[in-house]
């Protein structure tokens, strides 16, 4: 029997399930029915004392256990305590009540207000009035039971009482709020006295500035100014020398300005910013003061002018560095003050030189400082002072790492206004020698030309190319300058050693500067000559569209249509973006010809629309394509053919 109960009991079929039940699964189907919605209880009637009785056992019975489920959540005493309460029963109300107290050792704000709330609410007066004193005996540092206190206290119309209620809470030194609840309670009664001792209570309890300045309102509103006055300078003795606050200082100023006593306000500014230069609420109160007191608009903008003047100091103080704040700084001064005070911040200023001698952004900015000094002493002082400064800067600049081809630009100028025109040639010497850039070479020239020395420009302009040999601008810039001297055979000559070094940037620019020239002289057998120069070192586009286009304005209309066909013919194999920009400039030039004009028509490609497969996978993408006549193709297999031919006959007789 034990063998067939074995057998039985054994599992035939060992392979897993089809379907798979995991533990998530099991508990997201039990989260998904908790979202059901449960239908709510039906409502019950009670028609008798008895099914009443049941009904307030049954819901005890449910509070009680909830309480003794979670003790600590002084919730269910709330709802347990208010359900008594509906029901009419006080007594157990306040039995539950008191069952809370005890469970939270009465240290729960929120039980004694529900519990004194119930209280007035039934207008227990007596009551309420032992719970708050139990309440603020067990906290005294709850403000909020003080608050509901006092507030009780006044809605029944109890003051005296109320007195000794904010009297006790005083005690512990509610802070700010508190005390000024209890002199506001006091203001409303028009117990002024009252008050004001109050107050001196308060300042003894927190003696800072802010509860000065009230007090000193406070004696504004209710009494003569000499009380209030008397407030604010006791306030600055308690203070003494050691401590200085802005804010009292402000409102002690704004209190005198209120009663007309301008001169003593003004005192009072001037005092507190001698001991706080760096308030800038102090200092911008005091320009608005100036400001609203100001005789004249000069006395308004000398207010304005210095308070700048402070702003600038303070930050420039923290960071002597900020070259931009010098700026500012200095032109204020330029505006508003002395000469020798402008020199004295300039000189300040250059005194903060960078310390990253690398630092070529920093280094501008510092320079600049110096620009403006030199302007300044050119414009209101004297030129030799200009002269001066730019001769410190030129030895302070870090030359072997960087220059300012600038300063000693601006330097030669000033020479030059100062009527010392060979000193500025020394001057702007020197500067090649120390630092030969172009642009110092530029600007030169440029000086030169306008003082009318070629000699000397043309001496700059073979310094400069033998500085920057590959530079085709330079080129290009000594040719022009030779061709405004109309030195045509200087100019032939300076282009072909251009185009005649091995190495030169912007080839293309110096050859359309020669053809451009050769084009103002007017020589046609030069330019085509020129032209086709060029061709036989570049097949570019362009340069055959200019090359018919020049054929064209010189009335060579034949020339200009076998240049467009021989271009077409040289294209053929290369971008047809390119033969496309040469057909549409070839139609236009046909077109403009009127009826003498050619139709070129057949020659223009058609844009196909293709399909390519793609590397990466089997799809398909269009693409574009120019397409052009099959005479193209033809003449273009011809012409390889032929090359081919050439190539192996020259090899056979070689």
């Amino acid at each position: 029997m034990d063998k067939a109960a074995g057998s039985r009991l054994q599992v035939k079929n060992k392979a897993p399930a089809q379907t798979q039940i995991t533990a998530e699964q099991i508990i997201r189907e039990a989260k998904e029915r908790e979202l059901e919605v449960i239908p709510p209880p039906p409502q019950q009637k009670i028609s008798d004392a008895v099914e009443l009785a049941e009904y307030q056992q049954r819901k005890r019975k449910e509070f009680e256990d909830n309480i003794r489920k979670a003790r600590s959540q002084h919730s269910y005493y709330l709802k347990y305590a208010a359900w008594e309460e509906k029901q009419g029963e006080i007594l157990r109300a306040r039995s539950i009540f008191e069952r809370a107290l005890d469970q939270f050792s009465s240290r729960d704000i929120k039980i004694w207000l529900a519990y004194i709330e119930m209280e007035k609410k039934h207008k227990q007066v007596n009551s309420a009035r032992n719970l708050f004193d139990r309440a603020t005996r067990i906290l005294p540092f709850a403000n909020q039971l003080w608050y509901k206190y006092v507030e009780f206290e006044q809605l029944l119309g109890e003051h005296a009482y109320c007195r000794r209620v904010f009297e006790k809470w005083m005690e512990y030194s509610p802070g700010e709020q508190g005390w000024q609840t209890y002199i506001n309670f006091e203001e409303r009664r028009n117990e002024i006295e009252r008050a004001r001792k109050i107050y001196i209570q308060f300042l003894k309890s927190d003696p800072s500035p802010e509860n000065w300045i009230k007090f000193a309102r406070f004696e504004t509103r209710h009494s003569k100014p000499d009380n209030a006055r008397q407030v604010y300078e006791l306030a600055l003795t308690f203070f003494g020398s050691q401590y200085h606050h802005e804010q009292l200082y402000i409102a002690f100023a704004k209190f005198e300005e209120h009663h007309n006593e301008y001169d003593r306000a003004k005192s009072i500014y001037e005092y507190a910013i001698s001991y706080l230069p760096k308030a800038v609420q102090l200092h911008k109160e005091y320009l608005e003061f100036k400001k609203r007191n100001a005789k004249s608009q000069d006395d308004i903008e000398d207010s304005i002018a210095s308070n700048r003047k402070h702003y600038y100091e303070m930050k420039l103080s923290e960071d002597p560095t900020d070259y931009e704040l010098w700026f500012d700084y200095a032109r204020l001064a330029e505006e508003h003050f002395s000469d020798e005070d402008v020199e004295s911040i300039y000189e300040r200023a250059i005194k903060n030189e960078p310390q990253d001698r690398e630092d070529k952004d920093c280094w501008r900015r510092y320079i600049h400082l110096w620009i403006y000094y030199a302007t300044f002493e050119e414009l209101r002082i004297s030129k030799e002072k200009a002269f001066e400064v730019f001769k410190r800067i030129l030895e302070i600049i870090p030359h072997k790492v960087f220059t300012f081809s600038k300063i000693w630009l601006f330097a030669a100028k000033l020479l030059i206004r100062m009527g010392k025109v060979d000193k500025a040639r020394e001057l702007l010497d020197t500067s090649l020698e120390v630092c030969p850039t172009r642009k110092l070479f530029n600007e030169y020239i440029e000086l030169e030309i306008q003082l009318r020395n070629f000699k000397n420009c043309r001496r700059l302009y073979k310094n400069l190319i033998k500085l920057a040999p590959k530079d085709g601008s330079t080129w290009i810039g000594y040719a022009e300058f030779e061709s405004i001297l109309c030195e045509v055979e200087q100019v032939r000559k300076i282009y072909k050693l251009a185009l005649g070094q091995d190495e030169l940037d912007d080839r293309a620019d110096v050859w359309k500067a020669y053809i451009d020239f050769e084009k103002e002289q007017g020589d046609y057998n030069i330019v085509v000559g020129l032209y086709k120069e060029l061709l036989e070192s570049t097949n570019h586009v362009k340069v055959w569209i200019s090359y018919a286009q020049y054929c064209a304005e010189v009335g060579e209309h034949g020339e200009a249509r076998a240049v467009f066909s021989k271009a077409n013919e040289k294209l053929v194999g290369e971008d047809p973006l390119a033969r496309v920009v040469l057909l549409e400039s070839w139609q236009e030039f046909e077109q403009s010809l009127g009826d003498k004009g050619m139709d070129i028509s057949k020659k223009m490609p058609k844009l196909v629309k293709k399909r390519k497969r793609n590397d990466d996978d089997d799809d398909y993408e269009e693409y574009h394509e120019y397409v052009f006549p099959k005479s193209d193709h033809e003449s273009s297999g011809l012409l390889s053919r032929a090359k081919r031919f050439m190539q192996q006959k020259r090899n056979e007789e070689g």
